[in-house]
């Protein structure tokens, strides 16, 4: 098994181009194109994985799917946290699945994302209902490296999950959607 330690910052941009320009400027190379990523939260009506900080995250991603959990994620500057994930073949029956073991969705979102890499930094641009956000993923240092490389610094890092900023994006805005999906909100 490989490291199961996720550590990640989320970087806001105005708009993908400029993202995508920022990323290339500081050495960047293309990884996977740009393409739609549908995501699912789940969780149990009794004793949920929310109560302890966890996700369980069913990903379908173009012809793959993707289970994954992530555990609570520690203090700090960065967000970091146990994830476990594996591949599979079929991202709905996956769900059904989980439906039949006690598990419901209860957050969607989409965003289409693109995959970059310096070295072993994995670094995505993801284009979301509620904005466009650089990813990156990968040891800290590599991080920090990076983060500089875009100008930009510590005080500017975002440790938010996807579905927390979508929160805050409802509740500056007084919207009323319940999940983060293209045109809904």
């Amino acid at each position: 098994m490989t490291d199961t330690i996720e550590r990640e910052i989320k970087l806001p941009y105005s708009d993908p181009d400029t993202a995508r320009r920022a990323v290339l400027a500081a050495g960047a190379s293309p990884l996977r194109p740009r393409r739609l990523q549908r995501d699912y939260l789940l969780d149990r009506e009794t004793e949920t994985l929310q109560d302890r900080h966890c996700t369980l995250r069913v990903r379908v991603d173009g012809d793959r799917g993707f289970l994954t959990f992530k555990g609570p994620p520690e203090p700090g500057p960065m967000k970091v946290r146990e994830e476990l994930e594996t591949t599979v073949g079929d991202g709905a029956l996956l769900i059904e699945l989980c439906a039949r073991l006690g598990f419901h969705v209860w957050f969607r979102y989409q965003k289409f994302r693109e995959e970059y890499q310096r070295g072993a930094l994995v670094i995505t641009i993801d284009e979301s209902p509620i904005g466009t956000f650089v990813e990156l993923e990968g040891a800290e240092n590599d991080i920090l490296r990076m983060a500089a490389d875009l100008d930009r610094s510590p005080s500017e890092f975002v440790r938010d999950s996807y579905l927390a900023l979508f929160r805050k994006h409802q509740a500056v805005h007084g919207l009323s959607a319940s999940d983060m999906l293209f045109g809904a909100v």
